[in-house]
């Protein structure tokens, strides 16, 4: 862990972000008057969850599957 101060933070930003991007760093902590404030660390990437074809092979359509459609029908036609 590092600990710098507002000035310091401000000025070397972009070197303290590549300290924790390298893994130099583990957290950088930010100070005021030389009490610690904030916490920076990494976000690490989390990895994208395959969705598309996630329940393929969970279930089977059922062979009369039309069926339920047109006994529905019948119901709203009232049978013609």
């Amino acid at each position: 862990m590092r600990q710098v101060n507002m000035l310091e933070a401000k000025t070397y930003l972009s070197k303290l972000v590549k300290a924790l991007e390298s893994g130099e760093e583990d957290m950088v902590c930010i100070a005021r008057s030389g009490t610690p404030v904030v916490q920076m660390t990494l976000i690490r990437k989390m990895p994208n969850k395959k969705r598309i074809g996630a329940a393929k092979g969970a279930f089977a359509v059922p062979a009369d599957f039309q069926r339920w459609d047109e006994d529905v029908m019948d119901m709203f036609e009232d049978g013609r």
